[in-house]
């Protein structure tokens, strides 16, 4: 017997009684992905699928990625990545020439296993080429509806929220929300540079009665609010889309033309659940080759690594035309669409557990 198995919880996904139980959650999953296709279908999108080993998996702070090698004829070996995204390639095609893409991946994460986490997922990404971000919001709108439709559910429940995915979304500044629900004047920490004052957000943490360690950077800070005080408020009742991000904390995205201190970034929210993270693409290869050297020294301080950047995706940045972006974590909205407890409930064969 192999003492190394990890104990289980429960009856594996795999026996009769317990894919008994989830296909239905299954059954509704692959409806609501035809639904979506076809929403992309009307809208003249092709579909694309992107390679999921890359040299470079993402060079954002807390992503943490697969590492595997390749390995030539002769023995040599070179370092590859499960992507985290496939946002990279996506981008090189929008290079290459295309217009409207979309591609259901599945992209790798480690680190990330729960209830909303799971090492292996489904992304639905999509970009419009010459279109504001503002248009994917809307996008989102329609999507939630068509899968609260196609799922024929008239509300998505989660942990005690509900929302209605049929009502427009409301709109709401990171600004807005730090002041609404921590009473923190959040841009009074940042520069028009894009620079941020650590000290002058930890003032405000202090003035709301947050506890925090002073050691804490100024992105530290910044996650503590939005983990403890906004993100429990988000889309309650209906959808929540979160936008203007400090340009900080948006490494991919354009600054705002509005207010230079905050960038084209939006999330969307449902029942607290991050569903969807979108961008107004940066395309200055200049300055993304800075913010990733940035984030990358970030990681090295805090995880004692750091992953590669691509270089050809910067090559295809600097030709790359003006566009916006959505991820959106597919299998959570399957999940809410479904009514399941769980993103494993929603997946066909989950990953393994290999930790107790």
């Amino acid at each position: 017997m192999n003492s190394s198995r990890p104990a289980i919880s429960r009856p594996p996904w795999w026996t009769p009684e317990s894919h008994k139980d989830r296909r239905p959650f299954l059954m509704g999953r692959n409806a609501v992905q035809t639904a979506l296709r076809g929403f992309f279908g009307k809208r003249d999108f092709v579909e694309v699928d992107t390679a999921a080993l890359q040299i470079s998996p993402g060079n954002e702070t807390h992503l943490h990625a697969f590492a595997t090698e390749a390995i030539a004829i002769d023995g040599k070996t070179a370092p590859l990545y499960l992507h985290t995204s496939p946002e990279f390639a996506a981008k090189k095609l929008l290079a290459a020439g295309e217009e409207r893409i979309f591609t259901f991946a599945h992209v790798y994460r480690n680190r990330e296993r729960g209830p909303l986490h799971h090492p292996e997922f489904t992304m639905l990404e999509w970009y419009r080429v010459g279109e504001s971000y503002e248009q994917l919001m809307d996008d989102c709108a329609h999507m939630l509806a068509l899968a609260a439709e196609t799922a024929n559910t008239k509300r998505f429940v989660f942990r005690g929220m509900e929302v209605d995915p049929f009502a427009e979304p409301e709109r709401r500044t990171l600004a807005e929300a730090f002041d609404r629900f921590a009473g923190i004047d959040l841009l009074a920490s940042v520069a028009t540079s894009g620079e941020t004052n650590r000290d002058l957000l930890a003032t405000g943490l202090k003035q709301a009665g947050m506890r925090f360690s002073q050691d804490d950077t100024w992105a530290d800070l910044f996650s503590k609010v939005l983990v403890e005080k906004i993100e429990p408020n988000l889309g309650r009742g209906r959808t929540t889309i979160l936008c203007e991000y400090p340009v900080s904390e948006a490494a991919l995205a354009r600054p705002s033309a509005r207010d230079p201190r905050v960038a084209e970034r939006f999330e969307l929210y449902a029942c607290g659940v991050e569903l969807a993270n979108a961008f107004g693409e940066l395309t200055d290869a200049g300055e993304q080759r800075r913010r990733f050297e940035h984030e990358m020294a970030e990681k090295a301080r805090i995880y004692g690594e750091r992953y590669p950047i691509d270089e050809d995706f910067l090559d295809a940045l600097s030709v790359m035309p003006e566009a916006s972006g959505a991820a959106l974590g597919f299998d959570r909205l399957a999940m809410l669409a479904m009514g399941a407890t769980r993103i494993e409930q929603v997946m066909w064969a989950p990953v393994a557990e290999v930790f107790e």
